[in-house]
């Protein structure tokens, strides 16, 4: 998918009810910080503007549902900013060369390991997963960001970057390449809340070979007796970059030297952003916070474990949509936890998100045509009273870190309320489309059927055709039959021993 430039043309008027212009922005807009662990006042560094850098998917697999909790997290924060009337500038990355199996500084590249896997290039692999999160990301209804640089497009700048560390003495070269010392940066690991000296080693290169153990690759050399698919000539040999510094670069690129706000799953604030922030710090070098505001979703659970890849094959949006659970009711899922607590994954809670996004949207199908209300001063301009009353019930809720579950009952309520006007209750079906992404203006969807019985010999066939053209290296043939069986509730994992497949 090739990146593509939105402009934002937001409000920043606020008109009243009476059509007066007022200066009143509504709900002051607190936030959690990651950095300092606490709710503050949220003042972008440019007046009426905000820039955010979204980490984005490594594209070695099909994106599964705890990837996209961090998605819906950063959409419906950029909403709520718009309706505020700020201008956005938002990047989300596409990490398509870098990131080692098991999260470290040694070992396999993802993609190249699902390369040969699937027996494709890396190309093809990161093109193929790619169109599948932008297709994830449409089908959940998050808006589109600014840019979607791929990581191998900046590896040149990356070099740069690394080479400017070098010179300022915050790097070493060992075997394994070229690491950052993490004793160069003052107040390492503040954003964990761990002192330096407690940082550990993990799965990364063993702690005597570096000089401290919390020391991360800026430069990951070829392997002994080993030559990687992707590779690159730099000043400490053939190799290519680190995963931490890859966010750094292109962030900086796009975004400026300094910026608003830096997003991400919990699992990144305690080692991913810790060494993007020492990095770009030490290449800035300019005393001040390279990031002034760090947000963090947390874990989407399954069993009370966090969902992810290495926890074997995890759902997909075309399993849930193949069980009959719309996207945009998984979206009303998420929503209905605040973004910083866990949320467990099971099917009672997924029904009545099913169950609860139907009744809203049959509601909202009886009222009048639903207006324009993109943002909470074209929103005043439209309601009575009474509707103005409820709107800033749910600006306060939005407002106060992003409350989405309030919001909903916010919302829920104004619309059962006998009392208020059907015209307002349109505006805060608008205004709930705009903050919460949930199209509630469609028509209610059918129910799923209860259950779903499959031929299991027509199944086999399927997947052994699949399996065919993949060997024949017909890929949309192959990707054909894959959706073919996901619509029948069918998912396929490629593993070395073959195609296995099961029920989602």
């Amino acid at each position: 998918m090739d990146a593509r430039r939105i402009s934002s043309n937001s409000e920043r008027t606020v008109v009243t009810a009476a059509g007066l212009e007022s200066a009143a922005p509504g709900a002051k807009i607190r936030l959690f910080n990651s950095l300092g662990r606490q709710v503050t006042d949220f003042h972008p560094a440019t007046p009426g503007q905000v820039r955010m850098y979204s980490c984005g998917p490594t594209v070695y697999s099909d994106p599964h549902l705890g990837n996209m909790r961090a998605y819906v997290f950063s959409d419906t924060l950029r909403r709520m900013l718009e309706w505020k009337g700020f201008a956005i500038t938002q990047v989300v990355n596409i990490t398509d060369v870098g990131h080692a199996v098991g999260d470290g500084d040694e070992g396999e590249d993802k993609v190249e390991v699902a390369a040969r896997a699937e027996q494709r290039s890396v190309r093809e692999v990161t093109d193929h997963y790619t169109a599948m999160f932008m297709a994830d990301m449409e089908a959940l209804n998050v808006l589109r960001a600014h840019e979607y640089p791929r990581a191998s497009d900046y590896v040149p700048k990356m070099i740069d970057f690394a080479v400017k560390l070098d010179a300022g003495g915050h790097t070493y070269q060992i075997a394994s390449g070229l690491y950052f010392d993490t004793t160069t940066s003052p107040g390492y690991g503040r954003l964990a809340l761990i002192p330096q000296e407690g940082q550990q080693a993990g799965k990364r290169v063993s702690a005597d070979e570096k000089r401290s153990p919390a020391d991360f690759a800026i430069w990951r050399a070829d392997p002994v007796g080993q030559r990687r698919i992707m590779r690159w000539d730099s000043p400490w040999g053939p190799g290519v970059p680190g995963w931490h510094l890859e966010c750094s670069v292109m962030s900086i690129d796009l975004l400026g030297p300094h910026f608003d706000i830096h997003t991400g799953g919990v699992d990144h604030r305690e080692l991913h952003h810790v060494n993007e922030i020492a990095q770009s710090e030490a290449f800035l070098d300019d005393g001040h916070d390279w990031v002034r505001l760090w947000m963090h979703n947390e874990f989407l659970l399954s069993g009370g474990a966090k969902l992810s890849k290495s926890a074997g094959r995890m759902p997909t949006i075309r399993d849930l949509a193949a069980a009959g659970v719309p996207p945009l009711a998984f979206r009303y899922f998420l929503l209905t936890a605040h973004y910083a607590s866990q949320l467990e994954l099971t099917d009672d809670g997924l029904e009545a998100a099913v169950s609860a996004l139907r009744r809203l949207r049959g509601r909202a199908e009886r009222l009048p045509p639903v207006p324009a209300a993109a943002t909470l001063a074209g929103a005043r301009g439209l309601v009575s009273a009474a509707g103005a009353v409820k709107l800033e019930q749910i600006d306060a809720a939005a407002s106060e870190d992003l409350n989405t579950p309030r919001v909903l009952a916010e919302v829920q309520a104004a619309l059962r309320d006998p009392v208020l006007p059907d015209n307002d209750k349109a505006v805060l079906v608008a205004v709930a489309g705009q903050l919460l992404g949930l199209r509630l203006a469609d028509p209610p969807e059918e129910p799923a059927p209860a259950g779903r019985v499959v031929d299991e010999a027509a199944v086999e066939e399927l997947v052994q055709a699949r399996e065919q053209a993949r060997k024949a290296r017909d890929w949309a043939e192959a990707d054909r039959l894959r959706d073919e069986l996901a619509v029948i509730g069918v998912a396929v994992a490629d593993t070395p021993e073959g195609p296995r497949w099961s029920l989602a």
